[in-house]
């Protein structure tokens, strides 16, 4: 859940700028990665190909991220969990908030904040309440960097993936996949 708030935090420090426009993202620029671990020893890291989102020039955050674009560098295991983890009918996921821009809007090229951000993460068919705390960094009049301030740890059982989990560990013939898994985000948004 937390995973997504990183990303809509960043979002609002966009939507902060003195001048109300909507931001977009940079998508070749921005990535929501994940840990996992498997046979409790071997740690790997993955990420999403195509993540997108926007901030209204009313506060209004949507993310997506096409969760089908899993890139764990091991090509069974991206269709494994494109299948059986993220379900290839309710493949993508979408965070939303409206974005307080008070904390924000005076921040000038060169300087950066960290914000807390209350945002709804729809994932895979569940709806969660996710918080974060998330360092936005104002690189030019028209850009904004937003990066988890720290690791937002994700519920596999709080995502409802569970089932899609077991199912990889049986297909893999792994003795176990962690049920929480640590999230990073790095958003970049020009208006």
């Amino acid at each position: 859940m937390k995973l997504l708030t990183g990303i809509v935090l960043g979002a609002s420090l966009i939507a902060a700028t003195p001048a109300f426009a909507e931001w977009k993202s940079v998508d070749d620029q921005s990535r929501v990665a994940f840990g996992s671990v498997k046979k409790d020893v071997v740690g790997e890291v993955h990420h999403f190909n195509r993540v997108s989102g926007s901030v209204s020039d009313g506060g209004e955050l949507k993310i997506n991220i096409d969760l089908s674009s899993v890139e764990t560098n091991i090509d069974i295991r991206n269709e494994r969990m494109a299948k059986h983890v993220f379900d290839a009918g309710k493949a993508t996921a979408t965070i939303t908030g409206q974005i307080d821009m008070a904390e924000i809007t005076s921040l000038k090229p060169g300087e950066m904040t960290v914000i807390e951000v209350e945002t709804q993460l729809a994932f895979a068919g569940s709806e969660n309440d996710v918080d974060a705390e998330m360092l936005v960094a104002r690189l030019t009049d028209n850009r904004v960097l937003v990066t988890t301030s720290d690791f937002i740890m994700l519920s596999t059982e709080d995502l409802g993936i569970d089932a899609g989990i077991d199912e990889l560990m049986k297909l893999a013939k792994l003795p176990g996949i962690t049920r929480v898994t640590p999230v990073a985000i790095r958003m970049v948004f020009d208006k």
